[in-house]
């Protein structure tokens, strides 16, 4: 992605990363209890994040994660 956010992006999917692995869930079991699939997961979690995706996709991890939405905005 090279888009005018396109740091911003990659900054949160790495945060989904941090956040997933800290709750001990896999891709796939994050990416089913958002429905999601598993290679859209992969993508927004990549160190190149090529993927922008939705505030709906972005409160939708945030709840499965059991975190507030503005754990993955601080500090972007």
């Amino acid at each position: 992605m090279t888009g005018k956010y396109s740091d911003k992006y990659k900054k949160i999917g790495q945060k989904i990363k941090y956040y997933r692995k800290q709750k001990r869930l896999t891709q796939q079991e994050l990416a089913d209890k958002i429905s999601i699939s598993m290679s859209y997961l992969t993508k927004i979690e990549a160190q190149n994040c090529d993927k922008p995706f939705s505030l709906e996709v972005l409160f939708e991890v945030s709840d499965a994660l059991n975190i507030p939405v503005t754990c993955l905005l601080e500090d972007i």
